[in-house]
């Protein structure tokens, strides 16, 4: 990646058009305003609270248009489904348009590209938008011919009227055209007229992934760049009592040597150059280490033991009387690592007083505010610019390199400088998924349904993303240090901790707590799908347990406990795509059934699995996955095939193979023989995805929904081979042989 970068930034601030991002308040809509009486409506998606049309869609005189989202691309694949929503919306050819993603520059503040919110949020602010923008074109032209607006129509970027004069976007716009704010209600197209959404059209993200293009951060190359490596400390709270670094600074290449306090970094003009002496400096570095973590293999004790504050979420009938049918069980989760393929990493640049940040955080705009709290310059004179990261799904070192790479540019001024975390440096500094504990105990009754559900999960936040400078890495470890912030718990509906813990189920009494755990024996944040991945896996475990107890076949059993309408027929889906019978598998294999609504709120998924066990080494192989989905409309079929079995595999990985581990100072799982992941030759036979598509209903969240069906299926299936349940994840080879020799 080099320069043009920038300069195909900029180039949408020049020409004529509409402006870009605005925030003056006006009263201007772009229909006529509801009568008075009505109620105010809220606008669809992020439009609520950026509501001016050339927040999202800028049109210049020469008819090129721009399409701004302030969500980063992180591999969702969503710039080419908001691609096709803008080309259906104005009758647009799809290639004619480009996308402009998280740039505190030029997007709307748009938080954190998380949750799987992007199309709900930022898809419908842009659907909404373009069809509103095309009215608004219709109206003007209207004008112009002096016909009636429904005698006109709208194709190829042009207003045509019945004796075919056409009139250009381009032509049409003025220069405060589109800003104006937009209704809450807009005349979307038909569902059944839609020729662009509801199409596989290709991803335009991938050519250059697959191709050595220029496609990620890690892949930017700015004119005069240097390249640095920061010399991390070796262990949580290690203090620098000692650095010679004369004879570092006298090495080939060596541009500068900075250090602030525990901060210590070398910059050089090569990155070969930049990593020996990392090497070098790291031998001079000395550390006051302290023994600070806790005892690994007693995290159950440890987290059930913490000082915990106890909120009772849901409340149902008297779940405390149980029958004679009763069942209890403890599920656990390590800490688990993003695991992202390339490390973290960031370029900076410090000119005319204005610190510029190109990075793969999924928050511009609050990892803005925490490097220009950092830095304490105004965040106004400091840019950040998202560019895809290759890995990365949750909280990873993304926002501690922007801060890295701001730090050193600060003492380089004029000259680009790009960091380049190291893989040791990211499994030991990024923040990793929260370990997990649930504890459920239920009951059925003489009819074999659930009588009384308990639910408790213990859990610390699962962010402490940037919004505040003690949030990263860089400025905690200067000398005028910042602190780490109180950790919180996410509020539901969506949640952290508790997210998926509520169930979805008809359940007539329940009761489900969440022990939030403000302390955090290591660094933690958020990692995909937060806490519903390890609630999902045991409710949907216990499920299981249950369904056995009362001699019912698991598909059938779920079905008796749930009336959501989409529920059902995204799990009748799932087994008829699997062909589920019960108790017919082959020898040594098992089936597995999960089933959830991420967030009870986003999309709705179901996975079956097959999966073989050898009972000589314990060794399990996912032989075939079957999921259905429902993910509201669907805009590009093919991307939610790619969400949803990505969500699969990644979900097998976490289930059988990842756990963080560590003594009594260090994290010691520092490289993927430490860490082990899924590897190509345990990648299914087969991952079969069933879409339910719902043409003109709301976007429904996607790419989370998946974890943790996959992961309960994954651990269903073993039970089901085995005759053995696990609960402690990850389902290892050892400790299913463990299991079968028991």
């Amino acid at each position: 990646m080099n320069a043009p970068l920038i300069l195909n930034r900029r180039r949408v601030l020049a020409g004529g058009g509409a402006l870009i991002v605005s925030f003056s308040l006006t009263n201007a809509f772009a229909q006529d305003q509801a009568p008075a009486a009505t109620p105010p409506l809220r606008r669809p998606g992020s439009l609520a609270t950026t509501p001016y049309l050339d927040s999202w869609i800028r049109i210049d005189a020469d008819g090129s248009i721009t399409v701004f989202t302030g969500k980063a691309e992180l591999g969702q694949g969503f710039r080419t489904a908001f691609q096709q929503i803008t080309a259906e919306e104005l009758d647009l050819p799809f290639e004619s348009l480009e996308v402009i993603t998280a740039d505190t520059k030029l997007t709307a503040n748009e938080g954190y590209t998380a949750g799987s919110r992007s199309m709900q949020d930022s898809g419908a602010a842009i659907q909404n938008a373009a069809a509103q923008v095309r009215e608004l074109l219709v109206a003007e032209a209207a004008k112009r011919l002096d016909l009636p607006a429904e005698n006109l129509r709208t194709e190829n970027g042009a207003v045509i009227s019945p004796d075919g004069r056409r009139l250009s976007y381009g032509e049409l716009v003025a220069a405060d055209m589109l800003h104006v704010q937009a209704q809450p209600k807009s005349r979307l197209k038909d569902p059944a007229t839609l020729k662009v959404m509801g199409q596989s059209v290709p991803r335009v993200d991938i050519p250059a992934k697959v191709t050595g293009g220029a496609a990620y951060v890690q892949d930017m190359r700015l004119p005069g760049m240097v390249h640095a490596r920061v010399v991390r400390p070796p262990s949580y709270g290690a203090q620098l009592t000692e650095c010679d670094s004369s004879a570092v600074e006298k090495l080939p290449g060596v541009v500068k040597v900075v250090r602030d306090g525990n901060f210590l970094a070398v910059v050089a003009e090569k990155e070969f150059q930049a990593i020996k002496a990392m090497n070098a400096l790291s031998l001079a570095a000395k550390w006051k280490e302290s023994a600070s973590l806790p005892k690994q293999d007693d995290l159950l004790n440890v987290l059930t033991h913490l000082p915990s504050q106890d909120f009772t979420i849901l409340e149902r009938g008297d779940p405390s009387v149980l029958s004679s049918k009763s069942i209890e069980a403890i599920y656990t989760r390590p800490y688990q690592l993003h695991g992202s393929i390339g490390p973290s990493c960031a370029v900076a640049q410090f000119a005319d007083e204005t610190m510029t940040v190109w990075t793969h955080t999924q928050g511009v705009y609050p990892d803005r505010q925490a490097i220009a709290e950092m830095l304490r310059m105004p965040p106004a004179n400091v840019r950040l610019i998202h560019v895809e990261g290759s890995g990365c799904y949750g909280h990873n070192g993304a926002d501690d390199a922007a801060a890295d790479a701001a730090l050193i540019a600060r003492a380089l001024p004029g000259r680009a400088v790009r960091v380049q975390w190291m893989r040791e440096q990211e499994h030991a500094w990024e923040p990793f998924g929260p370990a997990m504990v649930t504890k459920l105990n239920a009951s059925l009754d003489s009819n074999g349904k659930i009588a009384a559900w308990h639910f408790e999960v213990f859990s610390n936040t699962h962010s402490m993303r940037p919004g505040g400078a003690g949030a990263l890495l860089a400025a905690q470890h200067m000398t005028q240090s910042f602190a780490v912030p109180e950790p919180k718990p996410l509020p539901l509906p969506e949640g952290g901790g508790d997210r998926n813990a509520i169930p979805i189920h008809t359940l007539p009494s329940a009761r489900v707590v969440h022990h939030f755990i403000p302390a955090m024996p290591l660094r933690i944040s958020a990692l995909r799908a937060l806490g519903a991945y390890h609630n999902v896996f045991s409710i949907e475990s216990f499920m299981d347990e249950l369904a056995g107890l009362a001699g019912a076949d698991p598909v059938e059993f779920r079905l008796k406990h749930l009336d959501d309408v989409r529920g059902r027929e995204v799990i009748e889906k799932a087994a008829q795509g699997f062909g589920w019978k019960r108790n017919v598998r082959p020898a040594d294999r098992g089936h597995g059934f999960a089933f959830a609504r991420y967030k009870n709120l986003a999309a709705y998924c179901a996975v079956a699995s097959e999966l073989e066990v050898n009972r000589e080494t314990g060794r399990p192989r996912l032989v075939r996955a079957v999921a259905a989905v429902d993910a509201g409309q669907v805009v590009n079929p093919d991307g939610l095939i790619n969400q949803i079995e990505g969500a699969i595999l990644q979900s097998m990985s976490w289930t059988l193979y990842e756990s963080v581990t560590f003594d009594d100072t260090r994290i010691t799982s520092v490289d993927w023989q430490t860490y082990p992941i899924l590897r190509f030759d345990a990648v299914p036979e087969s991952v079969e995805v069933h879409i339910i598509n719902r043409p003109g209903q709301p976007f429904l969240g996607s790419g989370e929904t998946a974890q943790g069906p996959a992961a309960a299926s994954i651990a269903n299936a073993i039970a089901n081979a085995t005759g053995k349940r696990l609960r402690d994840l990850p389902l290892t080879r050892k400790r299913i042989k463990q299991a079968i020799d028991a």
